[in-house]
This record gives C-alpha cells, sequence and structure tokens, in this order.
C-alpha cells in the first residue's frame, strides 16, 4: 500500500493539535464558573464593613461592562452589602477610595483622558462634589488641609519636547488654583528608568504623613520617597530604580513609626508577588539604610495594597487574584472577599478612626482622607521574619494564573527557568484585559495555542496553493466582468 504523501502527514497531525486544543478550550468552557463577588473562607468576622475599589478591565478607553469598574461594600462575613457600578456612570477605572471623617468616601476614577476625584455618600449613592482634571491617568488624590486635593499625576508626556512632567500638586478647591507642585524631572536624573517616557514615573500614590510631609510611590522607579513641601527636598528614600530586591514596581505605601519613633514603611511589592515592611535602622541621613523587618509572600498575585489594621492583622488586595485578604502577621488568612475584575483598593472601615492618613492627625480637617494603615508595626508585635501566606478558599479561588503558573514551574530549574517565568507573569498581566469573561485561563491558553498554529498552516497552505488561488481569482473576476 503507497503512503501517503508527506504533506499530507504534517497537515493530519496540524489538524489533530488545532482541533484537540479547540476541544481542550470547549471543556473547560463549559465547566467554567466565572468568578464573581462574593465571600471566600471567612475563619475571623471583620470589625465592620469593608470599602474594596475594584478597577475594572478596558481596553482602548472602551469599558468591558462584564467587567466593570465598581465600589463594593463587604461586611463582616464578607457577604456584599451594597455595589456601586462606576462603568454605568462612565467610569472607565477605579482607583484609591478613601474614608472621610463625615462617613463618605472620596473616590479616583478616571474617564477618557480626563481624571474624575468625587465625593460620594455611600447611603444614598449620590455623589457630593466633583472635580475633574485635565489628566489621563491618575491613581491616586487625597484630601487635606480642609478642602484641599493632593494628586498623584502621571503620564504627563510631552510628545513634542520628549520631557515628562509627571508631578505632585495640591488643588486648592476653595481657590480654584494649584497652590503646590513638584516635579519628577527636576528631583531624579531624567536618565532613571530608561530615561523619559509617556509613563515614566508612574507615581501611583501619594499620602500626607506629617505636616508638610508627604510620602509618594514612583512606581517605575522602584522606590517609595517622602517629600518636604516646604524645600522640596527628598528627605526618604526607599529602595533605588532597579533595585530589585527591595522594591520592584510597588503600590501603595503606608508610612508607620513604631513606639520608639522608628520610620517603618509597609508596602505592596507587587512585581515580586509580597507585602514587605521596611523600618529605618539608621535616621542620620544615610538614605540607603533600611532593613526588612517583615515579608509575607506565596500565593499573591500582583497585590497592591496593604494596610496595617488595629489588630496587627494586614489587609490586602491581592489583584490579579481578585479578591481582598486580612491576614495575621504569620501570614493565616482570616478574612477572604472576592472582587473581580482587579481590585486595586481595599479600606476596613473599623479601622478609620479619628486618626488621618496613615495614622496622622487629622484634626485640623474637618473633613479628610482617614484611609490607610492604623495599627501596629510588625517591631512592636514582636513579630518580625519571612512567612508564607496559608489558608483561604484555595480550589475556589479565581483562575487567572492557574495556566501561567503551571508553565512558569515547568520551566523552572531550566536554563530558560527565569526568562519563561518573566514571559508568564507578563502573560497574566496582560491577558485580563481582553479574556472573555466566561473563558476559564486554560480554555483561554488552549485557542491562542489552536490559533498560533493555525494561522501560520493557512498562511503555508496559501503560499503552497498560490497559483491555484491565482487562477481561481481569475476566472472569478472574468465571469464577473461578463
Amino acid at each position: 500500500m503507497d503512503l501517503p504523501p508527506r504533506r499530507w502527514l504534517v497537515r493530519g497531525v496540524l489538524g489533530l493539535v488545532v482541533g484537540s486544543l479547540v476541544v481542550v478550550a470547549a471543556v473547560s468552557a463549559v465547566a467554567y464558573e466565572p468568578p464573581s463577588l462574593g465571600s471566600g473562607a471567612v475563619e475571623q468576622p471583620a470589625n465592620g464593613s469593608t470599602i474594596v475599589s475594584v478597577q475594572g478591565f478596558h481596553f482602548r478607553g472602551v469599558g468591558n461592562a462584564k467587567k466593570p469598574a465598581r465600589l463594593a461594600s463587604a461586611g463582616p462575613r464578607a457577604t456584599t452589602e451594597w455595589v456601586y457600578d462606576g462603568s454605568k456612570r462612565n467610569a472607565r477605572w477605579f482607583y484609591d477610595v478613601d474614608p472621610l471623617s463625615n462617613g463618605n468616601l472620596l473616590v479616583t476614577s478616571t474617564v477618557p483622558n480626563e481624571t474624575v476625584v468625587f465625593e460620594l455618600d455611600p447611603h444614598t449613592q449620590k455623589r457630593v462634589w466633583t472635580e475633574r482634571f485635565d489628566a489621563e491617568d491618575t491613581h491616586d488624590v487625597d484630601l487635606i488641609n480642609g478642602d484641599q486635593l493632593l494628586v498623584a499625576n502621571m503620564r504627563e508626556y510631552n510628545g513634542s519636547t520628549g520631557v515628562s512632567n509627571d508631578r505632585l500638586f495640591v488643588y486648592d478647591r476653595g481657590s480654584d488654583e494649584i497652590v503646590w507642585e513638584w516635579y519628577f524631572k527636576n528631583h531624579f536624573p531624567n536618565a532613571t528608568d530608561g530615561g523619559f517616557s509617556a509613563d515614566w514615573s508612574h507615581v501611583n500614590d501619594v499620602d500626607k504623613i506629617g505636616d508638610g510631609k508627604y510620602l509618594a510611590s514612583p512606581r517605575n522607579f522602584d522606590q517609595a520617597i517622602v517629600i518636604d513641601r516646604l524645600t522640596g527636598n527628598i528627605t526618604m528614600r526607599l529602595g533605588r530604580d532597579g533595585q530589585l530586591g527591595t522594591l520592584f514596581e510597588q503600590h501603595n505605601p503606608d508610612y508607620l513609626e513604631s513606639e520608639n519613633g522608628t520610620p517603618t514603611i509597609l508596602v505592596a511589592d507587587s512585581e515580586n508577588d509580597r507585602i514587605v515592611e521596611y523600618v529605618r535602622t539608621n535616621d542620620s541621613g544615610n538614605e540607603r539604610e533600611w532593613e526588612r523587618a517583615w515579608e509575607l509572600s506565596g500565593g499573591f498575585n500582583w497585590p497592591r495594597d496593604a494596610d496595617r489594621l488595629p489588630n496587627g492583622n494586614t489587609l490586602v488586595t491581592d489583584t490579579l487574584n481578585h479578591r481582598v485578604v486580612e491576614v495575621t502577621p504569620t501570614g493565616e488568612v482570616v478574612w477572604e472577599y472576592y472582587a473581580p475584575w482587579a481590585p486595586y483598593d481595599a479600606e476596613r472601615l473599623s479601622a478609620a478612626g479619628a486618626a488621618g492618613a496613615n495614622g496622622t492627625n487629622s484634626s485640623n480637617a474637618t473633613n479628610a482622607s482617614i484611609g490607610g494603615s492604623n495599627g501596629p508595626t510588625m517591631t512592636d508585635l514582636n513579630a518580625t521574619g519571612s512567612y508564607e501566606v496559608s489558608g483561604g478558599a484555595g480550589e475556589a479561588r479565581p483562575d487567572d494564573g492557574q495556566f501561567s503558573t503551571w508553565v512558569a514551574s515547568v520551566a523552572a530549574g531550566t536554563p530558560v527557568g527565569s526568562m519563561v517565568e518573566s514571559a508568564a507573569e507578563r502573560y497574566t498581566h496582560i491577558t485580563p484585559f481582553f479574556r472573555p469573561v466566561w473563558l476559564s485561563s486554560w480554555a483561554f491558553a488552549a485557542l491562542l495555542g489552536a490559533a498560533l498554529v493555525a494561522f501560520p498552516w493557512a498562511f503555508g497552505e496559501g503560499l503552497y496553493h498560490r497559483e491555484r488561488i491565482r487562477r481561481a481569482a481569475g476566472r472569478a473576476r472574468s465571469r464577473l466582468s461578463r
């Protein structure tokens, strides 16, 4: 019996591969249940409600109704109390949310090419006031000094000059004017992070931590800095550009002080998938002298916020696991709330109290932001060290990272292990923006694999049959011309 031509064997193998991947995707999609707002594991009820700001996903400014930007309130047992859907109100992304001293919420959001900040009454879900800034993408705005807004203004790039104008500024609502501003280009080498770009500093957070003292997080510079408003000088610096073992594209640092006054910074070390706490071991002005006192890792997927609670636990926004968890100093999950898609910030209302943002006194402000950390340091708790996350719902966790985690584990220990791990992590961060909500990460990966095989195959078939295709096209044109 004559064997079939080799090209038919190749076609058969390719067809089998594509068909198998499509079947795998179909089976996975049928069995997949998309994540939704609701409780995970609750071992210890929370002392009050938790407000979660969900960023939501959109692509090129077009919101995805099935992955909306929204605020959600979770009760003591992590049941959903209420939801404020920002996507239905033209918001594309929600970022920072801060409790205010009057019981309302300060919300930072964006619409195309504009930042929208508003005070929200959670009971009526009505906006008390709204301010708009000509800023493409702002992650954090705080209310300070009575009626002023402290703004982290990123992505201010002048394309004609090639210069970044990323800055911090204070806007006075009463006088309708900017009363203070601070430009990163004037305080950092212009070659930082490879030089000016459309998203140079990516300053994602700024907090008032004392009179005229602002803690800022230029994410792309891998550091947290404290700025003196009067002099404009950087008075503290944790991390260095490219010094990834300290911080790697962090989010939302909080300033704490131990009982003996030691400066302490708690921060979501996002690209390192961990929460860390650093103490300043020498306050003589040597900005390099910081010591990592506490580290919590394992199980996180791009965490972007960590707040120390009065009971000594830490509230962590675990973004790409689409959840918020309260963990003990040794890493045990005692409270868990699922909040797709991509929660950005979480605030425990019972922790707000009478103190200002990150423990600063707000008695001179009639309606200040009072979010952030308001609890003890790990040094004061005698809980320093490195710990792994344990507990949680486990199998109920959304699976955005399961496929990429598996790929990275398979490649671990090989010569390409680190490269594959980096690519897998980037894949995990990008795909949620355009993966359909009804597809699991495994189903989506299978369809991508089928497409990666099918398209080159179709292209090759087109080249192989190009003469036949050309003649068929000629005959078609001839018929149409009759």
